[in-house]
Parts: structure tokens; C-alpha cells; sequence
């Protein structure tokens, strides 16, 4: 019922899921109690319509971070053969190289949940909103022509997106007429432009979140992170800032932050292997910090929502709990914390970041501590990206853990949460109160003798979300 081969480094798929000696002429499915499957962080670079023959009770397929270049592409079959993967409500095509969104996305008739962000997409198809059953679609992170499309899918609910679309939105199938309006619109724009008249284009500037970058030059006490040499064989790569002026407090804004910092440790960390996140309160964080390691029967924390305790007595209790846990909802999967108690195997020390007290705030990849808990009242922010792959993945989540922290504050500001309207665009989307930027600071990670190995956010950086960003630096 599941399989997941997420991680490893297939170029295509095995044959018994349709790939190369695509067994077309077998009338019997290979996997016919197939629900879900898990082909994330690999190199597949197309599928074939052979895993609609070898999986067609298929529910969920997920292929992010991968290199597919169009959907759904070869996946579903040739016209006249029986409908592809009639149960098929989740397709997770992020991370990809998808510069085409083909029409026929519209043949899967229970897909509820659609996710192509961060591909090489510059239209959307109109058929989109011919998907019967869509309820939720992630297209950010996509250079659309239609600006004003590209506006919408970065602050907009999916039906608002679809209605767009439905009435006659930059997409193929529209009309050719609409075509040559949005054309003639764009020479008029291109016009005023060149005519000095840069109106349009500074509202659709202003549109954008903004993020004002403190240097440390500017800064009087700025904060900074000393780096043991020990961490090398550990886990080698931290990078860090400072966010001030973010808001917790209305409604289910606290929920909501947890909950998306939960959903980039799912996607874009796959599930903490390539890195992990922890968020601090920053006016509970003693400065200045050691990131360091420490045995397992040394290092003591006081995980969140738990008593002080031993690394090693923390990830026995968590195994035991796990163990419980499968037993009582008899599955094989385990949720929480559980799930990442084999990113330690092996390790004859931990890593761990220290404060000026000499106590470990955070615990990567498993906890932060609760002496550091962000609450409601909670405005300015100490973030931490560490990865033992490359120092290029913690710039990089940290640089989308910025943009989605801005996205959520902007719609706290908006009181947008319990809205019920999505059709108007210049109040769900218009630049009304976007002029208040978070600031981030920059922090310094150096050796233990002060000299510096990382800078965050540097001039390069921030640029992988420059397009829904504006940074002041």
C-alpha cells in the first residue's frame, strides 16, 4: 500500500512501475493495492503512462526535487485507453525543472491537492480549472508572465486562483483574443515605461513582502555564533540571522508558524535529512553562542514540553514511545520526533549550539529547548539552519523559511485569517499594509578564533525568493 524510494538516486523507474521493459502487454497490474508513492529526491527526469498500468489504485504520488521537466508528461496514457489513476487526489511535482503544465492535468478526476512550486513554469493552463475535485494548489515560486496571476498564486486561496483562470487568465486554451489583449497590455506598460512613467511597475514592486537587511556594521551588539572544529565529522554546516518584528499574536498566527515550520522539514529538508530548522525567542537567547558537540551521556536539554534530560536518555524515551505508538495505532510509520531518531545512528557525539550559560538551546536534527520556546508574545526571532550536506542547503532553507515567515506575518497584518471572501484580489493581494518590512539581522559564524566562515544574509543571498521579495539592503 506504500512505497517509498524518496533519497536515492533513480534516473528512471523500475520496470514494475512502468519504467524501462514496460511490460504493456501484462494485463495484471504489478502493485494493484498501491496507494501511495514516494519517488522524492531523485533524478527522474520523465515517467512513463506504464505506472498507471502497474499502480492504478495509486492516491498519492510524490515526486519533489527531482528533474521532470513537463506534467503530467508521459504519466498519463494515450487517448482511447482506460481514465489514468481514478483515486489520484495528491501529486507533489515541487523542486523540479517543470517549464510545462499540460491541459491534461484535467483527466485526473479526484485530484484534490496539486503542488509545482519552485519549477520553471510561465503559464498555467486553463483546464486547471476544469479539475473537479481541486481544493488546494501550490504554483509559487514560478516566474509567471501574468503578473497579476503571479500576484495572486503568492497571496491568494486556490479558488480565487481557478476563478481567475476559469475567466479567461493568461493559460493555453484561452481564447486567442484574450491572448492579443494581455499582449497589447504589456506593449502599453512597456510604453509608459519607456516614457518614463514607472507607475505599474513600483505598485506591483510595493505588492511585493518586504525585508529590510541589517548589517552587522550597523548594529551595535550584534549577535555571533563560534564554530568548534569538532563539528566537522558531525554535522558540518550552520548558518544563522536574526528576525525582528514579527507578529504571533492575533488568533492562530503561533499554530499556523508551527505548523509551516513543520511542512519545510517535510519538503524542502526531506523529512531533516539534508538539514534542519530551529526557531528561538530571541530575547531568551544568551549570547553570545558555541556550536559545538558533546557525547550522549554528556549533553543535557530540556527538550520542548519536556524535564530536563540526557541526549541518550531523550532518544531511548523517544524509541520507546515510538515503539508504543505503533503498537497502539498499529502502523508502521511513527509521527513526531519519532521519525527522525535514525538521523543519529552511529554517532559517537551530538551536535548541540550552547549558549552563554552553558546551556544546549538546540539539539539538531531532534529539538530545540524549551528554555528558548517561541510563544505568542514572542516578536523577535533567533533562526538556526544546520545540514551535514553542504553550508549552500542551510542558505537556501533558511532563505525560503524567511519568505514563508514574511507570507505569514503579511496575512496576520492583513487579518486575513477567518476571511471568508477570496475573490478580491486588491484586498487579499493589493499592497495595503505591506510598508511595515521584518528586519533581518545579520549574524556572523566564525571559528573559535573569530575568523569568519559564514555571513547570513550576504549580497547572494535571498536571491532564490528575490521574486516575491523585495530586500532593503
Amino acid at each position: 500500500r506504500l512505497l517509498d524510494l524518496s533519497g536515492n538516486g533513480l534516473e528512471a523507474l523500475p520496470a514494475a512501475l512502468g519504467g524501462t521493459g514496460d511490460s504493456a502487454g501484462d494485463p495484471a497490474p504489478a502493485f494493484p493495492q498501491l496507494r501511495s508513492l514516494n519517488l522524492s529526491a531523485n533524478r527522474l527526469q520523465e515517467l512513463g503512462p506504464g505506472l498507471a498500468r502497474a499502480a492504478p489504485q495509486l492516491q498519492e504520488l510524490l515526486l519533489s526535487g527531482n528533474r521532470l521537466r513537463a506534467l503530467p508528461g508521459g504519466l498519463l496514457p494515450l487517448a482511447g485507453l482506460p481514465a489514468p489513476f481514478p483515486l489520484l487526489s495528491r501529486l507533489d511535482a515541487a523542486d523540479n525543472e517543470v517549464a510545462e503544465l499540460g491541459a491534461d492535468i484535467a483527466a485526473l478526476p479526484a485530484l484534490k491537492s496539486l503542488d509545482v512550486a519552485n519549477n520553471q513554469l510561465r503559464e498555467l493552463p486553463a483546464a486547471l480549472a476544469d479539475c473537479p475535485r481541486l481544493k488546494e494548489a501550490n504554483f509559487r515560486g514560478n516566474q509567471l508572465k501574468d503578473k497579476r496571476l503571479e500576484k495572486m498564486v503568492n497571496g491568494c486561496q486556490t479558488k480565487a486562483i481557478l476563478e481567475y483562470l476559469r475567466a479567461g487568465g493568461r493559460g493555453k486554451g484561452k481564447a486567442e483574443s484574450a491572448r492579443e489583449e494581455v499582449r497589447k497590455k504589456k506593449r502599453e506598460k512597456q510604453q509608459k515605461k519607456d516614457s518614463g512613467d514607472g507607475e505599474q511597475d513600483e505598485v506591483e514592486e510595493v505588492s511585493k513582502l518586504l525585508v529590510k537587511v541589517l548589517h552587522v556594521s550597523e548594529n551595535p551588539a550584534p549577535l555571533v555564533v563560534k564554530v568548534s572544529p569538532s563539528v566537522k565529522d558531525v554535522r558540518a554546516f550552520i548558518v544563522c540571522c536574526v528576525l525582528k518584528g514579527v507578529n504571533l499574536k492575533p488568533g492562530n498566527a503561533l499554530k499556523r508558524f508551527l505548523t509551516m515550520q513543520t511542512k519545510l522539514h517535510e519538503d524542502i529538508c526531506e523529512k531533516r535529512t539534508v538539514a534542519t530548522i530551529a526557531t528561538h525567542d530571541l530575547q531568551l537567547v544568551k549570547a553570545p553562542l558555541t556550536y559545538d558537540v558533546q557525547p550522549p551521556d554528556e549533553l543535557k536539554i530540556m527538550p520542548l514540553g519536556r524535564k530536563e534530560i540526557k541526549a541518550k536518555d531523550l532518544l531511548r524515551q523517544l524509541q520507546l514511545e515510538a515503539e508504543e505508538q505503533r503498537k497502539q495505532k498499529k502502523r508502521q510509520n511513527v509521527s513526531g520526533l519519532h521519525k527522525y531518531l535514525q538521523l543519529l545512528d552511529g554517532k559517537d557525539n551530538y551536535p548541540c549550539l550552547v549558549d552563554a550559560e552553558g546551556a544546549v538551546i538546540s539539539f539538531p536534527p531532534i529539538t530545540n529547548s524549551d528554555k528558548t520556546k517561541i510563544r505568542k508574545e514572542t516578536q523577535d526571532l533567533f533562526l538556526e539552519v544546520t545540514s551535514d550536506t553542504s553550508l549552500q542547503i542551510c542558505k537556501d532553507v533558511m532563505d525560503t523559511l524567511i519568505l514563508k515567515i514574511a507570507e505569514l506575518n503579511r496575512s496576520t497584518l492583513e487579518n486575513r485569517e477567518g476571511s471568508g471572501s477570496d475573490m478580491d484580489l486588491d484586498a487579499l493581494c493589493g499592497p495595503g499594509n505591506m510598508n511595515l518590512p521584518l528586519v533581518v539581522e545579520q549574524v556572523r559564524v566564525v571559528d573559535m578564533d573569530g575568523n569568519l566562515k559564514v555571513l547570513y544574509p550576504s549580497k547572494t543571498d535571498l536571491a532564490t525568493v528575490s521574486s516575491l521579495l523585495t530586500v532593503i539592503r
